[in-house]
């Protein structure tokens, strides 16, 4: 199998992928099986995420007039359009004021829900950018502030999200108690290796773990309690009103739906592969880690096939997904997933009949129009620049883009983390 078939099966597996992430289907389905939506006075629907304008019209698409009111916060450039549900363009990966206010209209909203009423609550990655409601007595930009610090200090998601759920008001479970006693139907599409419910958008509807102590415990291993701005260390401090806890009344009538996650994605691939002739098999829907280090154990897979046929003969093709993350080490541009597959182009080189995608399901690698990219063994031959050298400047657009081989879908409106192929022929 040549090459130039890998690269058409790829992109075929890719569709096939991000249909299956289509947030537009899976929010259409998920209300269409529901058999309770009529007995509810007013239907309410607010939201947040990448995917939100998607999401938002498939929701006005099957629920038309029994909509009473709707503000969803999204992404700058969303394109979509709806008549009953305001959508509020918002700054990201930089929350900014209009996320604020928009913030503050979905949870005015959520308040003035009756017992009688549903709450549908759209969630996608994105949304705890995009839904910035700092807490009272605390500024934007002294959220902001704490939140670049843990940041620079390596805090990991869950200590981030412990903080910032603590300095805010419609995180952890707190849009959920705003909008009791109604009912509150949260669709969730996953950006989070292992679909963590509390994790995801910040949980706004799932309940919180964490507490206050755990916060200042974060602040305490950091070094940063003196660092944050003095209206976060005081509100942490005081702990005054906790985030609403698991078994708490009000949880009772919040139910939470993922209705699209990376392993189904990779399950849509899989069947793709399978059905183009490929021996298939998903390695994992949870890789993370360093970017480079990721991709060479791919290639690694790749010359395992190659050479002895295992895990699989060929033709094969070895499927994951996950979020990886890229060490900043040069001033060149480019994303993870183009990285990714400049890496295992490196230790693919020489290697006939084999191809690396890698691509982010959103369509937006890093600051590019790039979704990712995709490499061969002749890649690193093909190119009038040096491979390593694009590598250690972190300049991997330019590399690709040269050759012509960067994976362009356009922004997708959707985004559950990254797909990778290795297609051996």
């Amino acid at each position: 199998m040549e090459v130039k078939q890998l690269r058409k099966d790829a992109a075929a597996i890719l569709r096939a992928a991000l249909k299956a992430a289509d947030p537009s289907e899976a929010v259409a389905a998920a209300l269409r099986r529901r058999r309770d939506l009529d007995k509810y006075e007013r239907i309410l629907v607010v939201g947040a995420g990448k995917a939100g304008g998607t999401m938002a019209r498939a929701a006005e698409k099957v629920l038309g007039k029994r909509i009473a009111a709707g503000v969803v916060n999204v992404k700058d450039g969303d394109p979509a359009k709806t008549r009953r549900i305001e959508l509020v363009p918002c700054g990201h990966p930089v929350p900014d004021e209009r996320g604020a206010a928009g913030a503050a209209r979905i949870a005015e909203v959520c308040a003035k829900a009756g017992p009688r009423d549903l709450v549908l609550c759209l969630i996608s990655g994105g949304a705890s950018a995009l839904m910035p409601a700092p807490a009272e007595g605390i500024t934007l930009a002294e959220k902001q502030d704490a939140t670049r610090l843990l940041l620079a200090s390596g805090a990991t998601i869950h200590e981030l999200n412990a903080v910032r759920k603590h300095i805010s008001t419609l995180k952890g479970g707190q849009l959920a108690r705003l909008a009791a006693p109604a009912k509150v139907v949260s669709l969730i599409l996953s950006d989070v290796v292992g679909d963590d419910l509390d994790v995801i958008g910040s949980g706004p509807t799932a309940p919180d773990a964490s507490t206050f102590a755990t916060a200042l415990g974060v602040l305490d291993k950091y070094g940063l309690r003196g660092k944050v701005p003095g209206s976060v260390r005081e509100r942490l401090e005081r702990a005054e009103t906790e985030t609403p806890k698991a078994g708490e009344r009000l949880f009772a009538k919040v139910e939470n739906q993922i209705v699209g996650s990376n392993q189904k994605s990779l399950e849509a691939a899989l069947a793709a592969a399978k059905s183009l002739g490929y021996r298939s098999l998903i390695l994992a829907s949870t890789i993370e880690g360093e970017t480079r280090d990721v991709a060479r154990m791919h290639a690694a897979i790749a010359r395992q096939i190659r050479e002895y046929g295992q895990p699989l003969k060929s033709p094969a093709c070895v499927i994951s997904g996950g979020e990886t993350t890229v060490t900043i080490r040069g001033s060149g541009k480019g994303g993870r997933n183009q990285e990714f597959a400049l890496a295992a182009a490196l230790d693919i080189a020489g290697l006939d009949r084999v191809l690396v995608l890698s691509a982010g399901t959103d369509g937006t690698d890093g600051p590019t129009d790039a979704a990712g990219a995709l490499a061969d063994g002749a890649t690193v031959t093909r190119a009038s620049t040096d491979a390593r050298q694009a590598l250690a400047e972190n300049a991997s657009y330019a590399y690709f883009a040269e050759l012509g081989d960067l994976v362009i879908t356009g922004p997708t409106g959707t985004n559950v983390m990254d797909l990778h192929l290795v297609l051996v022929g």
